[in-house]
């Protein structure tokens, strides 16, 4: 039965950490991906085709000839309750209808199937979707359509990268539909030029020593890669800090204003040197970003490092970390270049590479030197694993000169307007 082969994926999916090759007849198209996209004590459920329901077990529970609008509780038993009925299980799993077919809950709609399970006297709604019908919708909702096809087609290949590399069959799903993991609206935000941009690059994963790489991506880096070791203490070879001379964006220098008696506030909970009058950038990292900020008050100075340095930047309303300090008299003035974490892809700079006529391979080689394009693909029943994570021979290039060329007319962090 269709859904017992589905549940049974559930609990078999995992990476494998072999050498990296493509297999032939690997079909991609089935993988599925489970995402919480709602939760809450009542939620509606409204499926427009012919459906059945059933058991995590293959059990038939339902079926209905008709379009409905299920309203979902949760019993006294902490059992799902379907139109005021004891489903008499915690956990209901309706299958994806076919092609065309959509669900919709919140007033959003999905491809695919739902469970609806019951976890501490809450619903939880899960789409188990195909991947790559999944990332119809995420790639638009993480990249205006409107930009380059090249920089979408790096969007869609970290997009799948980051899904496939959250399989989880020891969860009770992989992705959230929000920030904290991949936006994921449904389909009101798919695109066509997006959706060309997922077909073209079909099953393309970024791979690193048999398994998809860490695929982080920002709004903008403020000209400067941040490595990954640098803000989250995890060194990777393939996320390293080095120059960006293509991402430029409307937040790629901006200023901030803070009375000391708001800097004061916020500081204090990083540290006790009373009322502030400086912070300093003691020391940078290789990007640009504090390793250190000296902190000055009437009740003494005190040194902020590490992951708390990059803390109070954020905490003090700083869009990125790439930032340098001025001490006036009545307000402390923070400035800074870029929006986000700057690890990874900058996806401004993707856009700005694809204006320059570079296509989705070398943005990729940028942005994550040293790793691999590859594929993930569904390994036979003898393997004992049910995705694999191989790759092509090509190796991602860092781009012929680049960094020679943006080096000579780089200048120093005095000519960008950062003083230590």
């Amino acid at each position: 039965m269709r859904v017992l082969r589905i549940l049974t994926l559930f609990a078999a999916v995992a990476l494998s950490s072999g050498t990296l090759a493509q297999q032939k007849g690997a079909v991609q198209s089935e993988l599925n991906v489970r995402v919480l996209i709602a939760g809450g004590k009542a939620l509606e459920l409204q499926i427009p085709f012919q459906h059945a329901l059933y058991y995590p077990d293959g059990r038939l529970l339902f079926k209905s000839e008709t379009p409905v609008r299920w309203p979902l509780s949760v019993s006294s038993a902490g059992n799902v309750v379907i139109n005021g009925t004891d489903g008499g299980s915690p956990k209901i799993y309706i299958p994806d209808g076919g092609p065309g077919t959509v669900m919709t809950a919140g007033g959003s709609s999905y491809r695919g199937g739902m469970l609806i399970r019951v976890v501490r006297g809450s619903l939880q709604l899960i789409n188990v979707v195909n991947l790559e019908d999944y990332l119809l919708s995420v790639v638009p909702a993480e990249m205006p359509p409107s930009w380059s096809l090249e920089a979408l087609k790096a969007q869609a290949v970290i997009a799948r990268t980051y899904a496939v590399s959250k399989l989880n069959p020891n969860a009770d799903f992989d992705l959230c539909a929000t920030q904290q993991c991949q936006v994921y609206p449904g389909i009101s935000k798919e695109s066509e030029r997006s959706s060309g941009a997922v077909a073209l690059t079909r099953g393309q994963i970024v791979a690193w020593n048999g398994k998809p790489a860490q695929t982080f991506f920002s709004s903008d880096n403020g000209g400067w890669m941040a490595s990954s070791g640098e803000v989250w203490g995890m060194n990777l070879p393939y996320l390293v800090a080095q120059p960006d001379p293509f991402s430029k964006s409307p937040k790629s220098n901006w200023q901030i204003k803070l009375p000391w008696s708001r800097a004061s506030s916020i500081t204090s909970e990083y540290a006790k040197v009373g009322t502030l009058s400086s912070i300093v950038v003691s020391s940078y990292s290789n990007s640009g970003r504090p390793l250190e900020l000296t902190l000055t008050g009437d009740r003494g100075k005190a040194v902020v490092k590490g992951a708390e340095a990059g803390g109070l930047v954020k905490s003090l309303g700083g869009y990125s970390t790439r930032v340098a300090f001025g001490n006036g008299p009545d307000e402390l003035v923070m400035a800074g270049a870029g929006y986000g974490h700057g690890v990874g892809l900058s996806q401004y700079g993707a856009q700005g590479m694809a204006n320059a006529g570079y296509d989705y391979l070398y943005i990729m080689g940028f942005y994550f030197p040293k790793a691999r394009i590859g594929q993930y693909v569904i390994a036979g029943a003898s393997q004992n694993v049910s995705v694999v994570a191989r790759a092509e021979e090509n190796t991602l290039e860092r781009l012929p000169n680049l960094f020679e060329r943006f080096w000579s007319g780089l200048g120093s962090f005095a000519d960008w307007g950062f003083q230590g």
